[in-house]
């Protein structure tokens, strides 16, 4: 069991940020082991012709499919958006000292990866190794899906920050994970591991992940503590227009059809971009629907950086719901 203890001003100093990186080091986990995460098995088929002669034995060897995963590969993302060349330069900036140590390190109960230790015994070459892969690993398998996934992870941290404002810290975790759990000031996780622990003003920083799912994973001090989780919305992420059918009847018939589906698909908010790929029609075609939808104050749209993402207001939840179309939530809780 993991447990954090919040101290009064340690609320205060909980943050969101999603991170390119720990994406990709997660999706690793995926291609090793697809049958535990089944979710994920449209984009496995999507990219396995993708790695062929890539050369990514290097990565699948440093991250298993379950257990420990180097710390260096997944440094606690710095900003809220983080960049992925920053975040690729923080990995190669790695000391060589922490590269073997973390490689070398196996958990008790488990045999030592042979094919790790040998990677940790030229630490220097297997940093420069994995950082190119890693590289290389983006551009076939996870860029080309990244304006889906960033749309969902945007969309996680835009509900879980109004949860935050509108009902506290409890409001946060009350659904984040059934392994998750706030309890009278301390945050219970819980693991094969155990650690309790004050933050002591470090606060806890939350980092929504795809292909976390289904589980959490967790960063104890010395690092910035930390706990990743499946977004709101996963299970839809890889859905097609084809995958959601026809689209919704009776809201269709007091809206109009692809209005209906604009607002039945932001159950999970997303970009122009994304809701046009989505539906196989044109992002001005989507501007103009989401324009009257504004109109009629049943969307929103939330401006992150350089993009816009737009969700359902407490009135276009209601409409979805009532009519049978949507997913039912509280307008304040993801």
């Amino acid at each position: 069991m993991i447990e954090f203890v919040f101290a009064p001003d340690d609320a205060a100093r909980v943050r969101f940020a999603f991170s390119p990186l720990w994406e990709m080091v997660r999706s690793l986990r995926v291609l090793t082991d697809p049958s535990g995460r089944a979710l994920h098995l449209p984009w496995v088929h999507g990219v396995r012709p993708r790695l062929r002669g890539l050369g990514v034995e290097p990565l699948l060897a440093v991250v298993p499919s379950t257990g420990y995963i180097p710390d260096f590969l997944t440094p606690p993302p710095e900003t809220p958006l983080p960049d992925l060349g920053a975040e690729l330069e923080t990995v190669r900036n790695t000391p060589p000292e922490v590269v073997a140590d973390e490689l070398s390190w196996t958990e008790p109960g488990r045999r030592a990866d042979p094919a790790r230790l040998a990677l940790a015994a030229d630490p220097e070459r297997t940093l420069e190794t994995l950082a190119d892969l890693l590289e290389r690993y983006w551009a076939a398998a996870v860029e080309p899906y990244w304006p889906r996934l960033r749309d969902l992870l945007e969309g996680d941290v835009l509900r879980r920050t109004r949860a935050l404002a509108a009902h506290g810290i409890a409001g946060v975790f009350g659904d984040l994970h059934d392994d998750v759990r706030w309890r009278s000031g301390t945050l219970m996780i819980d693991r094969r591991w155990d650690f309790r622990g004050e933050l002591l003003g470090r606060g806890l920083l939350l980092v929504p992940s795809a292909f976390v799912w289904p589980h959490v994973s967790v960063m104890v001090p010395p690092y910035q503590p930390m706990l990743s989780y499946p977004p709101n919305g996963v299970g839809t992420l890889w859905e097609t227009g084809r995958d959601r059918g026809a689209g919704p009847g009776a809201l269709a018939a007091l809206i109009g059809r692809r209005r209906a589906e604009l607002l039945t698909a932001l159950a999970t908010p997303a970009s122009t971009t994304e809701l046009a790929a989505r539906m196989g029609v044109t992002a001005g075609a989507v501007s103009q629907h989401l324009g009257v939808l504004r109109a009629c104050g049943l969307v929103t749209g939330h401006r992150l950086g350089r993009r816009v993402l737009y969700a359902r207001t407490p009135t276009g939840d209601t409409l979805a719901t009532s009519t049978g179309n949507g997913r039912r939530r509280s307008p304040d809780r993801p």
